[in-house]
């Protein structure tokens, strides 16, 4: 990959506060950003971050550190909406 291209993490980390609270997640998981790094910072193999994440891909962790070097640089972040979810609750007004 050239130096100048970026990966855009936009279309795979999203946010969803019906999944971690709302922390940011990669898209169509439930595993946390946080949780991708902190891995890679104990282990920075990328083998063994597939070990303990087999649903993720190098797309995916290209994604979670373009979204921390973004963060870092002092870029606005603010990943995507996951998918909406309808509220088990109606309410009427009678």
């Amino acid at each position: 990959m050239p130096i100048n291209h970026r990966l855009d993490y936009q279309d795979r980390i999203v946010a969803d506060t019906a999944v971690l609270v709302g922390k940011p997640i990669i898209k169509g998981t439930r595993i946390a950003v946080e949780h991708v790094l902190e891995q890679l910072a104990d282990h920075p193999d990328i083998g063994e971050l597939f070990e303990v994440y087999p649903d993720l891909t190098i797309e995916d962790v290209g994604a979670v550190l373009e979204y921390a070097r973004a963060l870092v640089a002092g870029e606005s972040v603010a990943p995507k909406p996951g998918p909406q979810r309808q509220g088990t609750r109606a309410r009427s007004r009678a």
